[in-house]
């Protein structure tokens, strides 16, 4: 039985590799590693937390547990934008930690294989790169592909975490 159980876990991890799930973000195409995503769901009504980081808009209720959200314009330094009906939060775990992450539109899973991913370019002005895992190329467009650790784990977001732990 243990045997079956192993096998099966390694056939979930074989297909969700090089599966991304793209959003829109000012204009730009971003993607995440589909592994880390729970669900997605609607704007909702999001509760403020004094004494936060201005891109941490506050926390939701999601069926009983607290979670944290980014507004993942404001940590990128985007201009902000009211939230419409195309607004989503992507609730993504992380070691255990759940966050959500208010993108301005949710496009789809694409497959972008290991080959069609190239090193994000580095510039010394441009914090913003620190968060990005690689460019992911798919046909004549190019994604941005986020690493989903640094945006949580870096600075005011792990003390965050650790508060909510509390």
């Amino acid at each position: 039985m243990a045997e079956n159980t192993t096998m099966t876990n390694i056939e979930n991890e074989d297909t969700q590799k090089d599966k991304y799930l793209t959003f829109h973000l000012a204009g730009e195409d971003y993607g995440i590693e589909i592994q880390y995503v729970i669900e997605i769901i609607g704007i909702q009504n999001i509760t403020d937390v004094p004494d936060m980081p201005a891109f941490i808009r506050g926390v939701i209720n999601l069926r009983g547990k607290v979670v944290p959200i980014m507004d993942v314009r404001a940590r990128f330094g985007i201009k902000n934008r009211d939230y419409d009906d195309r607004t989503c939060i992507i609730v993504v775990n992380i070691d255990s930690t759940e966050v959500g992450l208010v993108v301005d539109e949710v496009s789809e899973v694409a497959d972008i294989p290991e080959k069609n991913v190239e090193p994000a370019p580095r510039t010394s002005k441009n914090h913003g790169d620190s968060y990005i895992q690689g460019m992911g190329k798919i046909n004549n467009d190019v994604k941005i592909l986020l690493d989903v650790h640094k945006l949580l784990f870096s600075g005011e977001m792990q003390e965050l975490v650790e508060t909510s732990e509390e």
